[in-house]
């Protein structure tokens, strides 16, 4: 019986896919965020699977309105705790190349949203939606990979 790795090895040559370019295509690691509105960084964040589940951290702000911010209109545990450090997407499982079904915090605001995200542009991009409801009605950043 061949090992898992063996097998996993030969599908990526048969598909001219090598393993660092299957790395670079994970949902996986850091990256810095992007205002849609605005186009400036906003933050570095941490984006990782666990337990089949794709989770964000929010690593370091970007020239913060204030130094050590909270989430002042967050509700729950989540309410007047540092914005560093805070988990802010979570429940996302993966749905072919995207992930789906998550949630995703706005701490500006404390408002979750429904999220979905997808690596874009081999693996060097984030495209991630917030929505209401239904994905026609949200907005969508690009986030872009952290070396």
């Amino acid at each position: 019986m061949k090992s898992l790795l063996t097998v996993v090895t030969t599908l990526m040559l048969a598909l001219a896919i090598t393993p660092a370019q299957a790395e670079s295509m994970s949902a996986e690691g850091q990256w810095r965020t992007i205002d849609d509105e605005t186009g400036e960084a906003k933050s570095l964040v941490r984006v990782w699977v666990e337990d089949g589940e794709l989770q964000g951290q929010i690593v370091e702000l970007l020239n913060p309105s204030e130094p050590n911010p909270v989430c002042s209109e967050c509700k729950g545990s989540r309410k007047d705790q540092p914005i560093e450090g805070m988990t802010f997407l979570w429940g996302l499982e993966r749905d072919g190349d995207e992930w789906d079904g998550g949630r995703i915090l706005d701490p500006s605001n404390g408002k979750e949203y429904s999220a979905k995200a997808k690596v874009i542009e081999n693996g060097t991009k984030l495209e991630v939606r917030g929505f209401l409801g239904f994905a026609l009605i949200g907005r969508t950043q690009v986030w872009e990979r952290v070396e």
